[in-house]
């Protein structure tokens, strides 16, 4: 007979559910919404999705453009706590683009932190 037990995750309304791990990043970038661009800094990435941080207010389900100067995708507003947003692309990013914008933000950290 099945077990019918709820998974921790299941009994947890705030576990991840996410079908990527998120890699952190410290990138400028902007957020294109309604034809304005706003100032962005994208905090973590995955090929389903972003986290960036922007002062300015978005309902869930905006559909918005994160522009990255090398990579330009179109998302939609998942959730936004203060500052914080969360973003979910339009389509996936390939593992390469992932790759390249995790490289672009180690290397941004290494000219800005040339002792460490």
């Amino acid at each position: 007979m099945a077990s019918t037990a709820p998974t921790p995750q299941e009994q947890d309304p705030y576990a991840d559910r996410r079908l990527y791990p998120r890699v952190e990043v410290a990138l400028p970038a902007f957020l294109e919404v309604n034809g304005e661009r706003h100032s962005v800094r994208l905090l973590d990435l995955s090929p389903g999705g972003a986290k960036v941080n922007c002062s300015i207010a978005l309902s869930a389900g905006t559909s918005v453009i994160l522009d990255c100067g090398t990579l330009r995708r179109s998302a939609a507003v998942r959730w936004q706590n203060g500052d914080l947003f969360g973003l979910c692309f339009d389509a996936e990013l390939d593992a390469r683009d992932v790759s390249a914008l995790i490289d672009r933000s180690r290397a941004l950290a290494a000219r800005m932190n040339p002792q460490g």
